[in-house]
């Protein structure tokens, strides 16, 4: 059955980075329950091919550029004229080098990614939004921003040393949390997929990426009364 807001109009959906792994499952779970997908990517061959598979819209998005960015937001305008959910998926990682081999360089570049996409993107789409009945956001986060995660040694973040990535996701949950107080209108929230076999990782983690987007399905399913400001894992409210 399609999924409908509680206007009664099908819910129109927008993910970045969704051509592949975590964004590309995602957009699977949703458009099996009904959402209207966008799919977002920065390659236009592997978007379009990614939307076909899906039964989706592909929409070109690059998150590090602003002209992209607004382009993206004006083409969904001009075709479905609201976002009901955006979920900023789009991630990537320093290069995997010694630590002292790292630069301020390789830094932005995570955060442009990371953190910044996600604000061109949330800000660029926010009149799509708006123009929703129930809006409703999911940053991608994860564990590995997470001071209780990354100090627990019964959990894997604890044994990982990536320090561009891990402050790029603090950023972002925190982010979140501002975010949704600053937009009381709209239930801003982040979603920590645990650790989940992808090609971000050499498809090593012990998840499924059906597992690794069990939150991000959940808080992209979210209704009017749902939680805003959250950090969410598969499990529950996760420790932060």
């Amino acid at each position: 059955m399609p999924a409908l807001l509680d206007d009664g109009c099908m819910t129109t959906t927008f993910i970045t980075g969704a051509n592949k792994s975590l964004g590309y499952e995602t957009a699977r779970r949703l458009v099996l329950a009904g959402h209207t997908v966008l799919v977002g990517a920065r390659d236009p061959e592997r978007g379009r091919a990614a939307a076909e598979a899906l039964g989706a819209r592909f929409v070109q998005i690059d998150v590090t550029d602003d002209a992209s960015v607004a382009a993206a937001a004006a083409d969904v305008l001009a075709h479905e004229g609201v976002v009901d959910v955006l979920v900023n998926n789009a991630g990537v990682n320093a290069p995997h080098v010694p630590v002292e081999q790292l630069s301020a360089a390789d830094l932005s570049a995570v955060l442009d990614v990371n953190v910044v996409g996600a604000v061109r993107v949330f800000h660029a789409f926010l009149p799509l939004l708006r123009r929703s009945g129930s809006p409703v956001v999911v940053n991608v986060s994860s564990g590995m921003g997470s001071f209780a995660a990354t100090h627990d040694p019964e959990r894997v973040e604890s044994s990982v040393v990536s320090p561009f990535y891990t402050a790029s996701k603090a950023a972002l949950t925190m982010l979140t949390t501002q975010y949704a107080r600053a937009f009381p209108d709209i239930k801003v929230n982040a979603a920590d997929p645990g650790y989940t076999a992808t090609d971000f990782n050499g498809h090593s983690g012990p998840q499924t990426v059906t597992e690794g987007t069990d939150a991000i399905v959940e808080l992209a399913s979210i209704g009017a009364d749902g939680p805003t400001g959250a950090f969410r894992d598969r499990h529950g409210v996760a420790p932060w």
